[in-house]
């Protein structure tokens, strides 16, 4: 994403309607999905990262179908002004076999794991007290130089805010892709030459879904519910450190 932050520009109401009617510069013109973003649209673009860190957070989804058959699917929430976020995440496969399912927590730096099958066997058998998760630092790439799809959608979230606005210009390349409704709200869709959109909220200026493609892996992330969140992340003493016990980590294949 073009995340460059310039000083806040603040959009008039005229120019939110511009965007949200799908409006060029020229307001008398058909709009057609492919036409460039006009500048007033620029402009409300380079608030929408701003616009969600001033809310505070939302409730998020994120959807990768990684393979043939096998979907990763996070739900949760996000408190965008710490940074802190809690989902459920979820592998589905299409071939029968059971979910598996995890209970997340994370931060810009780590990632705690609950729900982890094969944890209370672990931890008794190298004699460590009991731990309802396991704790590790949040992986940008593997040994074999690609990442963790788990570790880039939970990167990827709370990036979907800033504290600053970022520069019109840097949307010169998006196109307007057209209108259409987003958990039953109506936004306005914009996509850059790589073929990641962004879609804005009619009624708010926020951001609600952001797809793009990462390794092949096509990410969407649709936000919902804008507003303050309060997330506590797990105690220490209810987490194991994967760092300071690597033979847990061997042992549950983490």
């Amino acid at each position: 994403m073009p995340l460059r932050r310039p000083p806040l520009l603040v959009p008039s109401l005229l120019v939110v309607l511009a965007l949200l009617a799908g409006c060029g510069d020229d307001e008398t013109a058909e709009r057609v999905p492919g036409d460039p973003v006009s500048s007033a649209e620029a402009e409300v673009l380079g608030q929408v990262l701003y616009a969600g860190r001033e809310e505070g957070g939302a409730d998020f989804e994120a959807t990768a179908p990684y393979a043939e058959g096998a979907v990763l699917t996070l739900t949760g929430e996000i408190d965008f002004t710490e940074g802190t976020g809690r989902a459920q995440a979820v592998t589905s496969y299409a071939d029968g076999r059971p979910e598996d399912t995890r209970t997340l927590f994370f931060t810009g730096e780590d990632l705690w794991q609950g729900d982890v099958p094969g944890l209370a066997e672990e931890l008794e058998e190298a004699g460590l007290p009991p731990a309802t998760y396991v704790r590790r630092p949040i992986a940008t790439t593997q040994a074999g130089g690609t990442a963790s799809l788990l570790d880039v959608l939970v990167q990827m979230v709370p990036r979907l805010a800033s504290t600053t606005a970022d520069d019109p210009e840097s949307f010169a390349g998006y196109t307007w892709a057209g209108s259409r409704s987003i958990n039953g709200e109506l936004a306005s869709v914009f996509q850059n030459p790589t073929g990641t959109t962004i879609a804005v909220a009619a009624d708010s200026e926020l951001l609600v879904q952001y797809a793009t493609t990462l390794q092949d892996v096509p990410v969407t992330i649709t936000l919902a519910d804008h507003g303050e969140r309060d997330i506590t992340l797990p105690a220490d003493g209810d987490t194991v450190s994967l760092t300071e016990h690597p033979e847990i980590a061997g042992a549950l294949g983490l």
